[in-house]
């Protein structure tokens, strides 16, 4: 006769042996907080995506989505964070432009973004808005360019630092429109529109979610928009290419996580990620950010990024900008 004791001992060794293996860790993911790290101060763009999106997966899956701000050079202290990071769902980053210019901009990076960073899921796609201060005169693109002509070396350009498409949406406006200004990189759009408000720097090439409030208030004016359509959050404001025929940015934002991290977690990350993107009131919230969600793969995001790396390595070469 064979004991209880054995019996059950018996009972589950067959059941660990028909279980799937890898699947248990995505169905009890996440069981403790996860790192969302952002490579930017709070209060820009990718600040409030962050938290707008991590708000909502803390109340689906029941653990916390901690913000982990982590600014300086240019993104990448945050982007290493997470390269370097256990690859096992509880470190995740908040991909955007930067990621993809920095390849081609930086010359000594510790990592290779398309390599080291798997693609979890896309959130959305927004235009950059050109955005001048309270003092500047120009009412148009056309205006501001005879305006930085006319006061040569007076004129200064804000970006969120070295690297984002903030810097190089100007860096590509300056290239293409003849025009030379002096850039005044930040850590952060944040402390950039701190100094815009006080007409301390003139113009910014700003994300539109981190902009379009105070373009609403009516403390800064924009004067164009960098995708190649107006966008419907501001349609009476004209794109740079109606000015400068060719011009055309755009900021696309998501998650990633370190490259070995199990393909079942991104799985449910991706899932739960685009379950959040398409309820009623986060569509409308992130519309009115500047862009509608993106719901797709982890694979497609991958083709997302690779395809802007390639786009903005042009716009590095065209601008001449370089950070060693």
């Amino acid at each position: 006769m064979v004991s209880r004791r054995a019996a059950i001992f018996v009972l589950a060794m067959g059941v660990a042996a028909i279980a799937p293996t890898g699947g248990a860790s995505a169905l009890d993911y996440p069981t403790r907080p996860v790192r969302f790290v952002v490579g930017f101060p709070p209060g820009g763009a990718t600040d409030i995506l962050a938290r707008l999106i991590g708000q909502r997966l803390s109340e689906k899956l029941g653990q916390q989505f901690v913000i982990e701000n982590k600014p300086g050079a240019g993104n990448n202290i945050g982007t290493e964070t997470v390269v370097n990071a256990a690859p096992d769902g509880y470190t995740v980053l908040l991909v955007n432009p930067a990621n993809y210019i920095n390849a081609s901009l930086y010359t000594n990076l510790k990592f290779n973004f398309i390599r080291d960073i798997a693609p979890v899921a896309a959130f959305n796609r927004v235009p950059n808005v050109m955005t001048v201060a309270p003092d500047v005169p120009a009412k148009t693109a056309a205006e501001f360019i005879a305006y930085v002509k006319a006061n040569p070396g007076k004129v200064n350009m804000a970006s969120s630092g070295n690297g984002t498409s903030v810097h190089l949406s100007g860096e590509l406006f300056m290239a293409m429109a003849g025009i030379k200004m002096e850039h005044i990189p930040y850590k952060g759009a944040a402390p950039a529109i701190t100094d815009m408000l006080g007409n301390r720097v003139q113009v910014i090439f700003d994300n539109m979610p981190s902009i379009i409030g105070h373009i609403a208030k009516g403390g800064l004016r924009a004067l164009a928009v960098t995708t190649a359509a107006r966008s419907p959050q501001l349609p009476d404001v004209p794109t740079v290419a109606e000015t400068v025929p060719g011009y055309e940015a755009s900021a696309l934002f998501g998650m990633g996580a370190p490259k070995k991290t199990p393909p079942e977690i991104i799985e449910k990350l991706n899932h739960e990620i685009n379950a959040v993107l398409a309820e009623p009131a986060m569509r409308a919230r992130l519309i009115e950010l500047g862009g509608e969600p993106l719901i797709d793969t982890p694979e497609a995001f991958g083709a997302m990024i690779a395809a802007e790396t390639a786009k903005w390595e042009k716009v590095v070469q065209f601008s001449g900008a370089k950070v060693e």
